[in-house]
């Protein structure tokens, strides 16, 4: 089994409402399952819902990957149910950077008064990795999980996934070049999946509709990526990180002109699965 399962798309904040109830409103958490292998990229608030699925699994060991430690992108962990369950180990990776490490954003935000349980008195065994860029981890003996550095205020890290001959990318948080970024072309050629930052339209990024102008801030749309998913040959394309503001209605219009470009390109909802074995 090599499958990919969707349980936060969204950026930046939690939007429930009946506007995104057919996208979901929860941020980011993708699982990753190659073969006994349990993977997550980002822990968002949909890491809750991804962690009440795991209840009658245990005891488990799992391997948490975070692109970086802006809020939206742990705010999950401290509902992250698995960790509180004696027995467990959870593997958690990410960048070392000037401002912290994975672990200490995780203890950060658990700190009085935020959250009355403190990162370091959870039940399960946690064991933290500080990666380089390009480094690669290796699970389970058959399963590599390779990193590049993308462009984000702060620092953020992309991933790749190789199993068994097939192949996925996460990168979200990241903004393009005038040229498809060479770090991300390298890192994605041939993937059978991209999943990447498609947080506004082009014009929501340019502000060409009376909007704020998004340059500078660390995100992309939907050309970008197929930009990238053209120069890299990747088979197929997943827009994932939708902004808080957009509703339902307005991601598939996305997805509907990404297609337009790009005929294999698919808008992330939550409960989405693709099987890529």
């Amino acid at each position: 089994m090599f499958r990919l399962r969707f349980w936060g798309v969204r950026g930046s904040i939690p939007v429930p409402g009946p506007d995104t109830a057919e996208i979901g409103g929860n941020t980011s958490c993708v699982e990753v399952r190659c073969g006994t292998a349990r993977i997550i990229f980002d822990g968002g608030t949909g890491l809750r819902l991804l962690g009440n699925s795991w209840l009658r699994d245990m005891p488990l060991t799992a391997h948490l990957f975070f692109s970086h430690v802006h809020w939206d992108h742990i705010q999950g962990f401290p509902f992250f149910a698995p960790a509180f369950v004696p027995g467990n180990t959870i593997h958690m990776y990410g960048a070392a950077n000037v401002t912290g490490t994975v672990e200490t954003a995780l203890a950060g935000q658990m700190e009085t008064p935020n959250f009355p349980v403190h990162l370091t008195t959870l039940p399960a065994s946690l064991q933290f990795h500080d990666l380089r860029e390009g480094e690669t981890v290796t699970i389970d003996d058959d399963v590599r999980v390779t990193s590049a550095a993308g462009n984000h205020p702060g620092g953020v890290f992309a991933y790749r996934v190789d199993y068994k001959g097939r192949s996925v990318v996460y990168a979200t948080d990241t903004e393009h070049y005038s040229i498809p970024d060479p770090k991300l072309v390298a890192l994605a050629r041939d993937a059978d999946v991209l999943v990447f930052d498609t947080m506004y339209t082009p014009e929501e990024y340019s502000g060409e509709r009376g909007g704020i102008p998004k340059t500078g801030w660390g995100h992309s749309h939907f050309e970008a990526g197929v930009a990238l998913v053209k120069a890299a040959g990747i088979k197929k394309y997943v827009l994932f990180h939708h902004d808080p503001s957009q509703t339902d209605a307005m991601v598939r219009e996305k997805e509907r002109r990404a297609r337009e470009l790009f005929a294999d390109s698919l808008a992330a909802y939550e409960g989405l699965v693709i099987d890529m074995l």
